[in-house]
């Protein structure tokens, strides 16, 4: 539970953050000056960032890209507590009992999916948490009944993911139930890994007037709206974690009669931005620096998206992230927005993954998200580097890249197996191999999801 210190460094931070949005472009430049240079001097902390820093010089500028599979072979020497231990994470977080729970009684400890064919792991310290809380309270859409609301105490949500795994999204909502007990009540959690009519029926009984989720469940469950099988009075839901498109977002909001709202975070900054009331991205530039880069790892112009994304979390001293390659493809805008906001806009180009749509048992058709998928190859199977791809409406293929064998195709294929039965789609054929990927999406980049064209 808090503390009243704690509360009442919440509101000051509070506080902060709401005014930063609005200060003259001096004022935000010098807050984001302020904390990198903190963020700098923690570094020193860190065996990892001192060979860098020694290496390369002390300046943030002469830093080369970090990337996640150099940071996860170095875990023990980049974080600043000796206590911290990669060993002692990973049994931490074998414990469901411990999603949401302190690590080493001070840190919140998550895993991020392995997008990039490496799993990543990640300690957050107390004072990070605040910030990205206060940016999530602060800076989400404003409204009147929010305002009369801030602490959402009239509110019923339900967080519709992935459960079973410490991952950012959970962890996060299970440490707020930890903290606040008051919000037990009002803060559910659904497992996307569900068979669709458990996870129907389950939030039919609750009755939620927020669903928070990605946009691929989202519109399944807006289709489950359409098809008269989800009758939700919903006023908003929230979504992230993929692409939100026009369409999509139309379609959700027309089914269910309620704002859709878009936030862009990540497992190394979960608040990155928030939308306003223009339906455009804002960036939290006073607590992360994003720089979007070419393929040689230099700025591209305003207005252009670059070939990746390096991140530099100002607000976690514990493990620093210090132009981290994130892997995202982002757009930078320097012209401001008419909503007022002295924070630049963004435009991100989200997950390639695509929802599978497959005949399954007795030729229903089985909508299956992409990052269900994902979660069940890496969570169950144990392989985070692969592409599945559907060849028709009852057939996938599995290619595990990387160093995988015949134990590990054994693995993943029994896991997915799994859960297209737990779907009613067992009658659905899967092929798994190891090798390479090879279907590209549109961008270029090699999706981890591919649909039936």
């Amino acid at each position: 539970m808090l503390t009243w210190p704690q509360l009442w460094q919440s509101g000051m931070l509070s506080l902060d953050i709401a005014l930063a949005a609005h200060a003259p472009h001096g004022a935000l430049a010098a807050r984001r000056a302020r904390r990198l240079a903190a963020l700098m001097a923690a570094a020193r902390g860190s065996a990892f960032w001192r060979e860098r820093f020694a290496r390369y010089g002390p300046a943030f500028e002469a830093q080369p890209p970090l990337g996640k599979a150099e940071l996860m072979a170095r875990f023990d020497d980049s974080v600043c507590d000796r206590r911290v231990t990669r060993s002692a994470v990973e049994d931490f977080m074998r414990e469901p009992a411990n999603i949401g729970a302190a690590f080493a009684g001070r840190y919140t400890v998550w895993q991020s999916s392995g997008s990039s064919g490496v799993a990543g792991l990640f300690v957050q310290d107390e004072a990070a948490m605040g910030v990205y809380d206060a940016l999530e309270s602060v800076r989400r859409l404003p409204s009147p009944r929010r305002w009369l609301d801030p602490a959402l105490a009239t509110e019923r949500i339900a967080f519709v993911g992935a459960t079973g795994g410490h991952f950012a999204s959970i962890v996060s909502v299970e440490r707020l139930r930890r903290l606040l007990p008051g919000m037990v009540a009002g803060l559910r959690a659904f497992s996307f890994l569900e068979p669709l009519p458990r996870l129907r029926a389950a939030l039919q009984a609750w009755q939620p007037t927020i669903v928070a989720t990605y946009p691929s469940a989202a519109v399944m469950l807006a289709e489950e709206a359409a098809a008269g099988r989800l009758a939700l009075s919903l006023r908003e839901v929230w979504t992230g974690g993929e692409a939100l498109g026009e369409g999509m977002r139309a379609f959700v909001a027309g089914q269910f009669g309620c704002a859709v709202l878009a936030s862009y975070g990540a497992s190394e900054f979960m608040a990155l931005a928030s939308e306003c009331g223009h339906r455009r991205l804002h960036l939290n530039s006073d607590w992360v620096v994003l720089e979007p880069v070419d393929e040689r790892g230099l700025a591209v112009p305003p207005g252009s998206a670059g070939h990746t994304t390096l991140l530099t979390n100002l607000a976690n001293h514990v493990q620093p992230l210090i132009r981290y390659d994130l892997g995202d493809r982002v757009c930078l805008h320097d012209e401001p927005c008419d909503c007022g906001s002295a924070l630049p806009v963004i435009e991100v180009e989200g997950r390639v993954d695509d929802a599978l749509q497959v005949r399954g048992d007795g030729g229903r058709g089985v909508c299956l998200p992409p990052l269900a998928l994902t979660t069940v190859i890496e969570d169950e199977g144990g392989w985070f580097d692969f592409q599945l791809v559907q060849r028709g409406p009852r057939s996938l293929r599995l290619t595990l890249a990387g160093a995988a064998d015949d134990a590990a195709a054994r693995r993943a294929g029994d896991a997915l197996r799994a859960y297209l039965g737990a779907q009613g789609a067992g009658s659905v054929r899967l092929e798994v191999r190891c090798g390479a990927a090879t279907v590209r999406g549109r961008s270029g980049k090699l999706p981890r999801v591919v649909a039936h064209a």
